[in-house]
Order: structure tokens, then C-alpha cells, then sequence
């Protein structure tokens, strides 16, 4: 019985550290690939600017949340861009997990939130990426 619990806590514990590294990797490959222009009504960009001076992070959160549910709902109905990656789907999980991360620790860890708040303009960033680059290859 203990090695069985034993055994499943290392391998969750696997699971959690595997996917927190994927996520970091596509994250940073995906930003090193950066070459597409993104519509300048998002305001991903000004929320990675201000992070670090902005005293009110929840304006900061209710922008990426506008423009996240904007790039997935645009990268869900646009015909042309096919299904999604398995990769985009991992990034989407990641936005999910650090909203409910900033959820946690905005009021008690504001320095964590702002973490939580930069991975989240990151992995919209990328999305939005990844639609503009396609929205290009087909004009």
C-alpha cells in the first residue's frame, strides 16, 4: 500500500515537473520564433510593459483575459487553421493553471502573481503568434 502511493506521488510529481518544462520550453521557442505582426487592439504587450510598475493587477488580468478569449476564439473558428496543436492546447492548459495560480497568490504573494501574470501575456503572445503567422502563409 505504501509503495503504491509512494510510486503515484513521484510519478505526479513527474507528470507536474514534465509538463511546467514543456510549457517553459514551447514558450521560449515560440518567442525566439517571433516574426509575424500582431493586431495592436491587443493589449498583451502593454500588460508585459507595465507589470512590473502597475499597482492594480487585476485590470492587468481582465485585459489578457479579453484578448485570450479573443486569439482562442479566433484560432477555434477560423477555417483555414485546421485543429489545434497539441502544443496549443498544452499553452491554453498553461494560461488555466496560471490564472488560477494569480487567483491564489494576488493577494498574499503580489511577486508571484506578477510571475503568474507575465507567463500568461506569454502564452497569449504565442497564440497570437501562431494565428498571425497563419493568417500570413495563406494570403
Amino acid at each position: 500500500m505504501l509503495a503504491g502511493v509512494l510510486i503515484s506521488s513521484v510519478s505526479f510529481g513527474l507528470l507536474c515537473y514534465w509538463f511546467r518544462y514543456s510549457c517553459l520550453l514551447l514558450l521560449r521557442s515560440r518567442s525566439e520564433q517571433a516574426t509575424a505582426p500582431v493586431d495592436s487592439r491587443f493589449s498583451f504587450w502593454q500588460v508585459r510593459e507595465r507589470l512590473d510598475t502597475a499597482p492594480d493587477l487585476d485590470s492587468l488580468r481582465l485585459s489578457l483575459e479579453r484578448d485570450y478569449r479573443i486569439v482562442t476564439y479566433l484560432l477555434q473558428h477560423t477555417a483555414g487553421l485546421g485543429a489545434q496543436s497539441v502544443e496549443d492546447r498544452l499553452l491554453q492548459l498553461d494560461y488555466k493553471l496560471m490564472h488560477r495560480w494569480y487567483a491564489l497568490t494576488h493577494t498574499a504573494a503580489p511577486q508571484q502573481a506578477r510571475r503568474a501574470l507575465s507567463e500568461m501575456a506569454a502564452v497569449v503572445a504565442c497564440l497570437a503568434q501562431k494565428m498571425g503567422s497563419s493568417l500570413q502563409s495563406e494570403s
